[in-house]
């Protein structure tokens, strides 16, 4: 697998333009062209000014669930925009930029997860969400990291399998008697978040309360005070009466949390020279303002999913959204 360490600078010719134009005509053509512009919390700073929603993969999914729009334009990554076109195939999904993949989406393909189901005939497959149109056709429940233990308790079986990010079964096997059988992947950007750097960053904050993601390695999580989805990470610290939080997922979740309470510390586990890039999602800031004001004017870049893999992936999704979250 290609290294994911390379952050992807090739923007559109609007992004020579000010942020404020930029916002002002992305305004204009979502009222213009009936459009939702829904975005992950890993986005640029100034993408979330001009979402109508910001969220993580269940709420974002949620969402793409209740629009009246006649277009999406999903400032996210590919398997996003995916889930939104499989749970609305009669409206038009716009990916911004061609090169907003996943890393860890891309450790498992159609091909890979029939010969692995091959080799546990009658196991249920558990997929986290981070995974293709494709392979979700052949899953009998979707996850997303702030549901994984419902999905993995609402299959009937006492062995189940669980693809593609393995970091979720440390995470969730000690919650469970079941036999969960991982597949062996990994998101390379959480992966980056190490035991060390943690400690290096416990030492300057002492005080600062631990928040990890379950996509980071196991050593990691151990050393954390909650392990939590991005939006589980926003929920806690906005009912928490403490002052400094040490977060370890990608910066952008750092950024917006920076944002939203100014009275607080926030504090990104890779403030340090080689490492800045490793820890930023290259994929997620692929889109810019200029490539979303592209997507609007041109009707770029569509989604497609064939009716075939839509109807079996959308029942497993379906599954997914009906449990609500863990935390």
């Amino acid at each position: 697998m290609e290294s994911p360490f390379k952050i992807i600078n090739n923007k559109d010719a609007y992004d020579s333009l000010s942020v404020q134009e930029n916002v002002l005509a992305i305004r204009s053509l979502k009222a213009e062209k009936n459009c939702l512009v829904l975005c992950h919390t890993y986005q640029r700073p100034e993408v979330h000014e001009i979402a109508d929603f910001v969220g993580d993969s269940y709420g974002l999914s949620m969402q793409a669930t209740k629009t009246r729009h006649d277009r999406i334009v999903f400032c996210g990554v590919h398997f996003m925009a995916e889930t939104a076109k499989i749970l609305n195939p009669e409206k038009t999904v716009l990916l911004p930029s061609r090169e907003a993949g996943c890393a860890l989406a891309d450790t498992i393909d159609e091909q890979k997860v029939v010969e692995w189901k091959a080799r546990y005939p009658g196991l249920p497959l558990v997929l986290y969400i981070n995974s293709s149109a494709a392979v979700k056709a052949h899953a009998d429940i979707i996850c997303t990291s702030a549901n994984t233990l419902k999905a993995i308790e609402a299959v009937d079986s006492d062995k189940v399998l669980l693809a593609p990010d393995k970091n979720l079964y440390y995470s969730f096997q000690p919650k469970t008697s079941k036999t969960i059988i991982p597949w062996e992947g990994y998101c390379p950007v959480h992966k980056a978040i190490t035991k060390e750097l943690i400690e290096s960053v416990i030492a300057q904050h002492p005080c600062a309360v631990v928040l990890a993601h379950p996509e980071c390695s196991p050593d990691v999580t151990e050393l954390a005070d909650e392990v939590l989805s991005t939006t589980g990470m926003v929920d806690f610290v906005r009912a928490s009466s403490e002052k400094e939080f040490i977060i370890g997922t990608e910066l952008g979740l750092v950024q917006m949390l920076q944002r939203a309470h100014p009275l607080k510390q926030f504090f990104a586990v890779y403030n340090h020279k080689s490492c800045d890039e490793s820890c930023v999602c290259p994929y997620m800031k692929a889109i810019t303002l200029g490539k979303v004001r592209r997507s609007l004017e041109d009707d770029v870049f569509k989604i497609t999913v064939s009716e075939e893999v839509r109807m079996k992936a959308l029942n497993a999704i379906q599954k997914m959204l009906s449990l609500g979250r863990d935390k």
